[in-house]
């Protein structure tokens, strides 16, 4: 029936027997009310307690609990007081680096079976992420409360009838640095493949030889062409790398939309970053307005978060083996920042993420930002990377907010956003203000990018009075300038940079200028600029900044 499953499996003869799809649909419904009433009865702050001595009891023997007295950790403000926020670098270099890739006992009693590999976004250097086998089944218990709350607002939606995709990396893992006792390295989500349970496998796409392919462009026409002939009912991935599946689908089939070859989609799961540009051009690409869109904030780290739909924000998964805190971002790399916990969280503050998680990590500074809704129960907004922000001149954007101006001037000029990356250009002298520069690959360019620009300017001029202040009169920060990308030239300086697939994201902010100068550099010598606005044409013939 779905073409690609295995006839050898007895499992996966059974799945294609309707009443045994419709039996599974029919189960896992009664396991999310079940879950759903849990959680509407849990107290968040009495489960995020019992959830970090759990945490601290069981490490109390390792180097880390040691070094920190986790014997005599009675409560979170012995906690706090024991143990400072610490970045990967810090764990890094006084408790991984030593023993690596063998981390037992290290900050975690138990063997790791996984390393996952992480180049974070913001500094390029590959990460090492130990995943410990409670963090597997954290994740796991993680994507079961993200469908369980997505089944209390859409009851009806039935997903096991058909084929779940999860596009994701590969499922061929490494050994970390040749060592062949060692835990093995990979993608995120290509570990996550690699552990689907055989049950629940057949009611999954890809297959693991499918999975196993490293080379990404091989393997997404294979992808494409399998999931054409397949009835899937949900898709997840990183929105980029989605539109590119998308796209390619379209090309192997010769239909116009989505909904054309999956008329059995019924949600698209999305995580990794902002949906808000994206949003209108999914709609468009499907074609279908019954699909939904559901959100996820999952981290190599830890799930931190997913969408419960019947608020429209992401809501905080409080029983899954993570302690989370929460400090103001302005506080962070302060002497004595403030720690706040999910039971004093102040809604509308910035706040930096900090976790501590069932794989050894101890009030780790994850990278993110978020903003509070709602404490009751614990709602939230991601709003973007603690060095993903634009503040060159004194004008203190974030990522959420150049995201909203990016969407906001695509519909009113009637545009469709890929994807994009935005610096500043700093002046060359004091007479001459700096700018910031966006580079933006568009699905359906503006008929005039100059009139782009100016509506790009005028929103963030509306949603941020700092940018507003620093735009008056040019006299500290000119216009953006606009360089459109052509179709693919980011998949190719992101290929160019082994970074092509998978769960990998364009770096969309940088302060410094640096990455904003080097790709820009690169885009133009590999003829991937498709254009600027006409008061930046000489520069960007030139190959003069600004």
């Amino acid at each position: 029936m779905y073409g690609t499953m295995s006839l050898a499996s007895p499992l996966a003869w059974l799945a294609d027997l309707p009443l045994v799809r419709r039996s599974a649909d029919a189960g896992f419904r009664a396991y999310a009310r079940r879950r759903v009433r849990t959680l509407e009865r849990t107290s968040v702050v009495a489960t995020q307690q019992a959830t970090l001595l759990r945490l601290v009891r069981h490490a109390a023997r390792t180097c880390f609990g040691r070094d920190h007295d986790f014997a005599g950790i009675r409560c979170v403000a012995d906690y706090h007081a024991r143990v400072p926020l610490r970045d990967y670098d810090a764990f890094w270099k006084d408790y991984w680096q030593p023993q690596f890739p063998q981390l037992q006992n290290a900050t975690w009693p138990d063997a790791l079976p996984y390393l996952a590999l992480s180049s974070g976004t913001t500094t390029g250097a590959t990460k090492y992420i130990p995943i410990s086998r409670p963090m597997l089944a954290s994740n796991r218990k993680a994507a079961l409360t993200s469908l369980s709350w997505f089944h209390a607002a859409h009851p009806g939606c039935e997903l096991f009838t058909g084929r779940m995709f999860f596009l994701g990396g590969s499922t061929d893992l490494q050994p970390a640095v040749n060592d062949p006792n060692g835990p093995l390295a990979g993608d995120l989500s290509g570990i996550a493949a690699r552990e689907v349970s055989a049950f629940l496998r057949p009611f999954t796409y890809p297959s693991l030889d499918v999975a196993l392919r490293r080379d990404w462009e091989v393997k997404l026409s294979r992808l494409a062409e399998e999931s054409a002939r397949l009835p899937i009912t949900l898709i997840s991935g990183v929105p980029s790398w989605l539109l590119v599946l998308f796209e390619r689908l379209k090309q192997v089939t010769g239909r116009s939309t989505i909904a054309d070859i999956w008329p059995t989609l019924r949600v698209v799961v999305h995580g990794g970053t902002s949906f808000g540009p994206y949003r209108s051009l999914f709609q468009q690409v499907i074609g279908n307005e019954r699909v939904r869109f559901l959100e996820t904030y999952p981290a190599s780290e830890g799930f931190v978060a997913a969408e419960d739909p019947r608020y429209q924000l992401l809501r905080v998964i409080p029983d899954h083996g993570i302690f989370h805190e929460f400090v103001p971002v302005d506080e962070l790399g302060g002497e004595r920042p403030t720690r706040h916990t999910l039971a004093d969280i102040v809604p509308g503050v910035q706040y930096a993420v900090v976790l501590t998680t069932c794989a050894g990590l101890w009030s780790y500074v994850l990278g993110d930002t978020v903003s509070f809704e709602r404490r009751d129960p614990p709602l939230l907004r991601f709003t973007g990377r603690t060095r993903y922000f634009l503040s060159a001149f004194g004008e203190h954007l974030i990522c959420e907010e150049v995201e909203r101006a990016i969407a906001q001037a695509a519909e009113t000029c009637g545009a469709a956003v890929a994807d994009f990356h935005v610096g500043p250009v700093f002046p060359d002298s004091a007479r001459a203000p700096g700018r910031h520069r966006y580079l933006v690959e568009f699905v359906q360019a503006p008929r005039d990018l100059e009139r782009y620009g100016r509506e790009l300017d005028a929103a963030l001029c509306r949603i941020n009075e700092d940018y507003q202040a620093h735009r008056a009169g040019d006299l500290t920060m000119r216009a953006p300038e606009v360089w459109g990308v052509a179709r693919g030239g980011f998949a190719d300086w992101m290929r160019a940079h082994g970074k092509l697939g998978g769960q990998h994201k364009l770096p969309r902010m940088d302060n410094t200028g640096r990455l904003t100068a080097s790709m820009s550099d690169w885009l133009r010598l590999h003829h991937h600029l498709a254009g600027s606005s006409p008061a930046n044409e000489r520069a960007l013939l030139d190959g003069i900044p600004g």
